[in-house]
């Protein structure tokens, strides 16, 4: 495709694996004249404006000049998976090879007793898919930075499972140096460098199961921008000169007439014209009562029509669209979660090119003092051997895997690093409203009745008449009703209740405005009931064109809401309720659950926006919510946390999904992610101070292959033990389990 006008188009970038990609990509793409770029390395997206005259084609072969691939976004979806999948089985075959593999070599190693006749090809055989197949990944990364003059951890994972690999693959067959000795101690067995081929292929198996999970992490953040996609309509159809027209949503200008049956999302946000109806929101308010809309009526884009046929007047349109700002936030938030470095990357930053440079040095200095070339490069391999991550790259997997497993079993779902990342630092918890500190269900919670009738009538009456509704609050006044009789002539009112013939009399059950316009007279005592229920949504009932009664409903609070909430308090945690309902509701469940402030009649982009601003103020925050409304909110936290009985864009937007139907999981998160990081963080001081202190041995000589296969095996198994120790975190939890 060739543009004849500046135009924009997105594309997928795959074959990244570090925010530097990104940043390499950027720059490649906006060195071409005319060309402007931003690359997401969290959604593995680029947005590029291309010149007049550049096609799409043009963009890609310079992505792919820079080393990775790229092709149109949304036709992306069977690359996407293949990419999962072909990582997915490289990790299966070095999973599958390196335990069979690190029994043998170890063994047959060090004990020379137990050798038999091809044990050395058997051992090599074995390695070889894993460090060649395997490891693919890391050489091609590896590669890629040598072509950019760069370096990262995939430059020294590929060159220490290289060199173990080939220096074992050396010594099996021409032939070991001999027995060796370290500082005047523990002479080795001849035959004793195998013990690098267990080396090579277990630093393989783990650093790629940690890529793996990476991967699958990262695609989360584009399975949220692709289900806000997903809500948006299609098509339209536009009404023009009295004629329905049906054409693609991005073609709809503003001042379009835009016809929308019941059932269907409208296509853009505008102003009702004509027409009633009941509009679903929860996609953009997270309310769960739907909302009455009629000529005059500002409706949202992306919101669903439930009854009515309506006309609506578009006032804005694509881009401007409250859901496509949505979108544009999540987008935005992703990207600023994408860009913070770990630590693992800025210490390999300076931790590889020291090492490159120590063994060019060493293999210099071994040959102008004289020492023969095999002594040379021996010791100059050995630094590349003792530098190879081991301990590092089980680090950081084993430590999130004993976490994650521990806190599986605690009903939270942690998706990655990030979320460990941001906890360290969490001083506010903002929750959502429905669905998180409430349940999300319409319960009743009050009834009158008038001029003598019985309560319990009332109740049946309305309940009878609502049993054949899928209104909210229809369904809750039907369930709270008991011995419901039969119902004939059931009768919707659009936007209004609902009317039926119960016992051979005529119910209505609806607003006081439904009642007026049946000429149906509402007493000074129902008015005055309604004008008192505060946060409650209340309803009349008629008979006979008489009012006897009214039933008040409303979300239920969450039973361990307010628990939770005492023990983030006890944590020094501030909390806020965030709600797109009115102050009323919001202050009244505030109180009730021992929240301290709150932020009320906020739409999705507001919530946003109030995200950013305690950011802003030095706060560090942790969203909690259910929402496809929460969604954009979740992605800008520093910590989002989805609960799980809500939408699937929550769940996708969120860092964490709490599982568990208890919100004290949230605290639970706070604390097992925060020790989780702690253990992480003093594995990497342990694997960063064994290397830098293992280097000048091997660098001076004193390194063979038995002692430093045993000090690499300690030092991986004092990191294993450290992770272990989260199985007991939090065992002590109410209605968890205690082991793994």
């Amino acid at each position: 495709m060739t543009t004849t006008a500046d135009a924009s188009v997105e594309l997928s970038v795959s074959g990244m694996t570090c925010a530097a990609c990104a940043n390499r990509i950027e720059r490649k793409l906006n060195k071409v004249d005319g060309v402007r770029a931003t690359v997401n390395y969290a959604t593995e997206r680029a947005i590029v404006h291309l010149p007049q005259g550049m096609r799409t084609e043009d963009a890609v072969q310079v992505v792919r000049a820079a080393g990775y691939d790229a092709s149109v976004a949304g036709h992306d979806h069977e690359q996407s998976r293949d990419t999962v999948t072909g990582l997915r089985r490289r990790l299966v075959v070095a999973a599958v090879l390196a335990i069979p593999l690190g029994n043998l070599s170890i063994s047959l190693a060090l004990v020379p007793s137990l050798r038999f006749p091809g044990w050395e090809a058997l051992c090599v055989l074995l390695a070889l898919p894993v460090v060649t197949y395997s490891a693919w990944p890391f050489h091609r990364a590896a590669l890629r930075n040598l072509r950019h003059g760069a370096s990262s951890m995939d430059t020294l994972v590929s060159l220490g499972v290289l060199a173990s690999f080939g220096w074992a693959v050396w010594s099996l067959v021409a032939g070991s140096a001999g027995p060796g000795h370290w500082l005047g101690f523990g002479v080795t067995a001849e035959g004793a460098d195998a013990v690098y081929l267990d080396v090579a292929a277990g630093v393989t198996t783990f650093l790629l199961a940690g890529r793996y999970f990476e991967l699958r992490s990262r695609r989360s953040a584009v399975g949220l921008l692709t289900a806000l996609a997903g809500i948006a309509a299609k098509d339209a159809r536009v009404l023009r000169d009295g004629t329905e027209t049906t054409v693609p949503a991005a073609r709809v200008l503003v001042g379009d007439l835009l016809v929308v049956r019941p059932g269907e999302a409208l296509p853009a946000d505008g102003v009702v014209a004509e027409g009633f109806s009941a509009l679903d929101t929860a996609s953009m308010t997270g309310e769960p009562v739907p909302v009455e809309v009629g000529p005059g009526d500002l409706v949202t884009g992306g919101t669903v029509n439930n009854t009515g046929r309506l006309i609506v007047r578009a006032t804005a349109v694509g881009a401007n669209t409250q859901l496509a700002q949505m979108r544009a936030l999540a987008e935005q938030a992703a990207d600023r979660k994408a860009r913070v470095q770990r630590l693992v990357d800025k210490v390999c930053a300076v931790f590889v090119p020291v090492v490159l440079a120590l063994s060019a040095l060493t293999l210099a200095g071994w040959l102008l003092t004289g020492h023969p070339a095999r002594d040379a490069f021996t010791a100059a391999v050995a630094v590349l051997i003792i530098a190879c991550p081991c301990a590092l790259g089980l680090a950081t997997p084993t430590a999130l895997m004993v976490g994650v497993a521990r806190a599986a079993q605690l009903g939270i779902l942690v998706k990655g690093p990030e979320a460990l990342e941001a906890t360290r630092a969490i001083d506010t918890v903002v929750l959502d409203k429905t669905g998180t500190v409430t349940t999300g269900r319409m319960a009743v919670t009050a009834r009158i009745a008038f001029d003598g009738v019985d309560e319990q009538d009332v109740l049946r009456w309305a309940g009878a008449v609502e049993a054949a509704s899928e209104h909210p609050i229809g369904v809750a006044i039907a369930a709270a009703g008991a011995d419901l009789p039969a119902v004939t002539a059931f009768e919707a009112l659009v936007g209004a209740g609902a009317r039926g013939e119960v016992e051979g009399s005529r119910v209505v059950v609806g607003s006081a405005e439904l009642m007026a316009r049946l000429d149906i007279t509402v007493v000074t005592a129902a008015r005055e009931w309604l004008a008192g229920l505060g946060p409650s949504t209340g309803v009349l009932v008629a008979r006979n064109g008489v009012v006897v009664g009214g039933i008040a409903v409303r979300d239920t609070v969450h039973p361990s809401a307010r628990d939770a909430i005492s023990r983030l308090h006890s944590l020094g945690l501030r909390t806020v309720l965030l709600t797109g309902d009115h102050e009323a509701a919001a202050q009244v469940v505030a109180t009730e659950i021992g929240v301290r402030e709150v932020i009320a009649n906020v739409r999705p982009t507001d919530k946003v926006a109030a995200v950013e601003q305690m950011r802003a103020q030095g706060r560090h925050v942790a969203m909690v919510g259910d929402g496809i409304n929460d969604g954009p909110a979740l992605a800008a936290a520093d910590l989002g946390m989805a609960i799980a009985r809500g939408s699937d864009i929550a769940a996708q937007a969120a860092d964490v999904i709490l599982v568990r139907d208890d919100l004290d999981a949230i605290a639970d998160t706070v604390v097992l992610a925060g020790r989780t990081l702690a253990t992480i963080r003093g594995n990497l001081v342990w694997a960063f101070g064994y290397n830098a202190a293992a280097l000048p041995l091997a660098a001076l000589g004193l390194l063979n292959p038995l002692i430093a296969g045993a000090a690499m095996s300690l030092s991986s198994v004092l990191v294993v033990a450290n992770s272990l120790r989260l199985r007991t975190a939090l065992e002590n939890q109410k209605g968890v389990a205690n082991d793994l």
